[in-house]
């Protein structure tokens, strides 16, 4: 018996978990929680991994689970799934459509809407869990199913480790996680090497001179320095980096003053920057410094400006033989839906776990958009325009085949390293 083999025995089980499975993933998202504040999710989780006879650690990096299945000798395989909701307001329209608001981190009142897919994964996670643990006698060796707070902020993965992660887990040989994207639905991708660009958040503080709006000469306008600064950061990716060197910056807020005839004595630019390298990475930071600097002095600006990094994630590098060997699996079972994945320019801090517990590891994406809408939409060259993405407040996976492949996806990766080969 192969692995696929066992994986198509232990998955016959999904039929009859499929109401539960779809149930608890609207569930999910009618109920979404911010970064940090998982406590209900974490707790469903929770009992569904005692349920199916898990050991079950709670409350790791505040919120997170890990549940350890031993089943005799064999690899340690890792499967991650993070848990947190995004301050998006929905608007899908969809029956089990969240209306959650919630207080966040700096004390606003803000929507909550699984706007990731996070909820997928926590679903197909705990189903995948669960039939895994009916079919043990399809594996041998350890199965450990981690539920990740806090990805959507940078530091979940890192907080569960400074709270004792790899002692909860012990030894691990191989980690694996996936993402639901917009791509057609039944779909699962693979990429060896680098999948997940690094990310960075900056916040830019500049220095003007407030004065009435009717009196500019008295003033250093802190929103025409804003003004230039952006502008000029535009060419850093444009005129400062190979083109074929993938990079991405975004100014994504711009703040200052009160009043139309008040010109105030400050500006913040909050921006983000993707790459792939550290050497990118520290040209592209760098040089923000150096603009924003310069402009400052162009301006006379009476300060100088302040510097701030914050919402840090690593890059994700898929290891090569990891990979091939997942890959391999996938086409095996799956045929022409398993796919290649293209590079991403979106970030994760799933890496960190496996990086800090020194074993390879492996990230896939399974589509979640409707095949048939996505058809339309390429062959109108509109994918970009039509198709939702990932936290937009119209984001919104369809349930099947994207929960089925899902699971599937996850028992097929588990069984590559535990499966029993005769």
């Amino acid at each position: 018996m192969t692995s696929t083999d066992s994986a198509r025995t232990v998955l016959a089980g999904l039929d009859g978990m499929r109401h539960d499975l779809e149930d608890f993933y609207r569930d999910l998202h009618e109920h979404p929680e911010l970064s940090h504040q998982e406590a209900r999710t974490a707790s469903k989780v929770a009992d569904r991994l005692r349920a199916a006879g898990y050991d079950v650690t709670t409350g790791v990096g505040g919120t997170g689970v890990v549940g350890v299945l031993h089943n005799g000798d064999g690899p340690r395989v890792l499967l991650r799934a993070d848990m947190d909701a995004l301050p998006v307001q929905e608007a899908t329209g969809l029956d089990y459509a969240s209306n959650v608001v919630a207080t966040d981190a700096s004390g606003d009142t803000v929507p909550v809407m699984h706007a990731c897919g996070h909820d997928v994964h926590v679903a197909c996670l705990a189903t995948a869990a669960a039939l895994l643990a009916a079919g043990r006698d399809q594996w041998s060796g350890s199965l450990v199913v981690l539920f990740q707070p806090a990805e959507e902020v940078g530091d979940g993965a890192r907080g569960m480790l400074d709270d004792g992660l790899q002692q909860v887990v012990g030894s691990v040989d191989v980690a694996h996680a996936q993402h639901v994207l917009a791509m057609p639905a039944g779909i699962v991708v693979t990429r060896s090497g680098s999948v997940f660009a690094a990310a960075n958040s900056m916040r830019v503080t500049v220095h003007g001179r407030g004065a009435h709006g009717s009196m500019p000469q008295a003033a250093i306008d802190p929103v025409v320095l804003a003004a230039m600064i952006v502008i000029r950061l535009q060419t850093i990716v444009s005129r400062e980096i190979a083109p074929t060197e993938p990079a991405v910056l975004t100014v994504g807020a711009i703040r200052s003053g009160t009043k139309s005839n008040v010109i105030g004595d400050s500006a913040v630019i909050e921006l983000n920057v993707r790459t792939y390298n550290d050497r990118t990475r520290e040209g592209l930071l760098n040089a923000i410094r150096r603009i924003v600097t310069a402009e400052c002095a162009a301006s006379d600006s009476p300060k100088e400006p302040e510097f701030e990094l914050y919402d840090e994630f690593p890059p994700t590098v898929n290891d090569d033989a990891t990979t091939e060997l997942l890959a391999a699996a996938f086409a095996d079972f799956f045929g022409d839906d398993a796919q290649e994945l293209p590079l991403q320019s979106a970030s994760e801090d799933f890496s960190d776990i496996p990086t800090a517990l020194g074993i390879p590891y492996s990230y896939w994406g399974i589509g979640g958009t409707d095949p048939d809408a996505y058809a339309v939409a390429a062959q109108a060259g509109r994918v970009s325009a039509d198709i939702p993405v990932n936290h937009s407040p119209f984001f919104a996976p369809v349930i099947q085949p994207t929960l089925d492949r899902g699971v599937q996806a996850l028992v097929v990766a588990a069984l590559t390293h535990l499966g029993k080969d005769e």
